[in-house]
């Protein structure tokens, strides 16, 4: 089969960039003395994540244990959930999690930690904890002031062991302006392990020094002392990554296939794609680009979209025919891969391959 025979939308993936974006990512990450345990939210697919686990990543992230859990099922059994788990059933989800692998969970506080312990207790399971240090989003994760009597409460309870520290550090801050994703990482970098080195004085066995985001990921793995980074957006890139620096345009590998709709003026066409197919949760202002997705190929940028329909503004020199395609790069890959139910893999016009989107929906 060739990509004409695919029906529209379509998310495809470059197999070929695929392949060199896992591979490029961890030689830099292992060349930089750290591990690279890759955020699986981007392709909730355990197809693409056996790739990455073949290629040396450690093991994986995710933010929800039913999105684990799918990954888990499909047998990777080292899993970091970098979200704070909160309320019975979860600790109870988590729980009965941590017996079929090695289950890290994050944990921001008390509350969380002793609704874990009494589920671990409760079940005969061991779950291992890193405390999430609040890192400028303020968004969840503890002080450095706080960490300390956090790590002493976790230290404390039955069923938990206490096994690191992470934060998720954007180049966003809300009321500020952005910084440089080097700036953000070394930032992050040095507060982390400034943090470890804190906690480990005062006696708290702290192994792993977590750092996250693509944007940063490669500069905070180079801080001495960061154990580990957890990049996603990496194995596929978008036009926000790409904007921001952490890849180059020519390596974005996943593309949605569009057809032409409509041509209701000489610098506008419609495609069959909308909000149902792109996403839009990041403002387009925000990250400074034109619009939800960019042409792969041409000057012709996502301006504005409906459910259905997409209104795509086009540069000078690009005038598709109603019935020609297009393939863009969305400006966010993690929200549009989550709105589809399969990837088809393709080396150069002949499809190879299809990644389920498995973990898709999976938000509890």
């Amino acid at each position: 089969m060739t990509i004409d025979e695919l029906d529209t939308p379509c998310l495809l993936i470059d197999l070929d960039r695929l392949e060199s974006n896992i591979a490029t990512w961890q030689a830099r990450v292992t060349a930089a003395g750290s591990t690279l345990r890759p955020h699986i939210k981007t392709h909730k697919s355990p197809l693409i994540a056996r790739r990455q686990m073949e290629a040396g990543a450690v093991g994986i992230t995710a933010a929800k244990l039913s999105e684990a859990e799918v990954f888990v099922d499909a047998g990777i059994t080292d899993v970091f959930v970098a979200y704070p788990i909160m309320g019975p059933l979860k600790w109870r989800h988590a729980a009965a999690l941590a017996q079929r692998c090695r289950l890290i969970v994050g944990v921001d506080s008390v509350v969380g930690a002793r609704g874990l312990s009494a589920a671990a207790v409760a079940a005969g399971s061991r779950i291992l904890v890193r405390v999430e240090i609040e890192a400028g989003l303020g968004r969840s994760g503890v002080t450095a002031e706080r960490a300390a009597a956090l790590c002493d409460e976790v230290g404390r309870l039955p069923g938990l062991e206490l096994e690191g520290i992470f934060a998720y550090r954007s180049t966003f801050f809300p009321g500020a302006a952005q910084l440089s994703a080097a700036q953000a990482a070394a930032d992050e970098g040095r507060m982390l392990v400034a943090i470890a080195e804190a906690l480990r004085a005062a006696g708290h066995p702290i192994t792993s020094v977590s750092a996250g985001s693509t944007p940063t990921a490669l500069g905070a793995a180079a801080v001495p002392g960061v154990t580990e980074v957890r990049p996603g957006t990496y194995v596929f890139g978008d036009a926000m990554m790409a904007t921001l620096g952490a890849l180059r345009h020519d390596d974005i590998a996943l593309s949605i296939l569009c057809t032409v709709v409509s041509r209701p003026a000489t610098d506008r066409a419609t495609i069959d794609g909308g909000s149902k197919t792109f996403g839009g949760d990041i403002p387009p202002a925000m990250v400074g680009l034109p619009g939800y997705a960019c042409a792969m190929r041409g000057d012709a940028w996502l301006e504005r979209m409906s459910e259905e329909h997409g209104v795509v503004r086009l540069g000078p020199g690009t005038d598709p025919a109603p019935g020609a395609r297009l393939a863009f790069a969305p400006i966010h890959v993690c929200t549009t891969v989550n709105l589809s139910d399969v990837l088809v893999g393709v080396r150069g016009d002949v499809v190879a391959q299809c990644f389920p989107v498995a973990a898709r929906g999976k938000r509890e």
